[in-house]
């Protein structure tokens, strides 16, 4: 088992809610590993062999047709853990869990993420919260591609990202986010030059930046309050709850929350402190 150990606050919603008994029993079976954009995590169909608690980054999950074309099902950030047939013991998916924004996290076998689930309570009602949000985005996901017009959908799933990543500023090309919507490239141009115009964000350089959240949360359908909402209710994410329907300014960051301190092994620090100097160099 890695050693020493450092006590440091997880940015993990999960792991941060857990009682400091618990993460002492799943933390020497934590890998802390740095996940790269496009870095397949689950592949189709195949046993899912460990669960990730992400720390930083967004996972997508993509469901791919017979004739090769893609969209985007869900999201997971440092709200949840990736690796949902892990912790419902169905061992496979149909879907691709990739890393859509590049970050790091937590690896914890499959196996031995089973048997704690099945000797802590705490730790499985703390998963099945996470599950149930991400039920609760796909089915919503599902609706706004249905029924909402591409701006909207494009809004929301920007606000998604923001919330998901704690950040303003989102790494991802128009042509990646015309994957991830299931629609042309084309198509996100025109849609993401209708918000942009007005001054809600701005798009360079495979990087949206968000101006006005309060904005864009105006621009968008009610898919993304009813999410975030729930979000907020299972304690997924660090931002307050949203009005329905959406006609006020409210600032999307509030204090953080209070997370338990809790022993991680110091190999998971380094990492961190590597990611935080390339994001600040020149």
């Amino acid at each position: 088992m890695p050693q020493p150990i450092l006590p440091i606050a997880f940015k993990n919603r999960l792991l941060a809610s857990l009682p400091p008994a618990v993460v002492a029993e799943l933390s020497p079976h934590m890998l802390p590993v740095v996940l790269h954009r496009n870095q397949t995590l689950a592949e189709p169909h195949q046993r899912v062999d460990a669960a990730y608690f992400l720390e930083d980054g967004l996972c997508s999950i993509v469901a791919t047709m017979e004739n090769g074309m893609s969209v985007e099902v869900g999201l997971i950030g440092r709200d949840g853990v990736v690796g949902m047939p892990v912790v419902l013991g169905t061992i496979s998916s149909p879907n691709r869990y990739f890393m859509q924004i590049p970050g790091f996290g937590l690896r914890v076998k499959a196996n031995i993420l089973s048997d704690l689930v099945d000797e802590h309570p705490e730790l499985r009602r703390c998963l099945q919260r996470s599950v149930h949000g991400l039920l609760i985005q796909t089915a919503q996901t599902a609706a706004c591609n249905r029924l909402h017009e591409l701006h909207e959908r494009l809004a929301r799933w920007l606000l998604m990202c923001s919330d998901m990543v704690e950040s303003n500023n989102i790494l991802i090309t128009q042509e990646f986010l015309a994957t991830m919507l299931g629609t042309l490239r084309s198509s996100v141009t025109v849609a993401a030059a209708t918000i942009q115009k007005e001054g809600l964000i701005t798009i360079a350089r495979g990087r949206v930046t968000i101006h006005n959240h309060a904005g864009l949360e105006d621009a968008t359908c009610e898919c993304y309050k009813v999410v975030h909402n729930e979000y907020i209710r299972l304690g997924l994410l660090n931002t307050g709850p949203l009005e329905l329907p959406a006609t006020r300014l409210l600032s999307l960051r509030s204090p953080r929350l209070t997370d338990h301190q809790s022993p991680i092994p110091i190999s998971f620090l380094k990492v961190r402190q590597a990611k935080d100097a390339s994001e600040t160099s020149p």
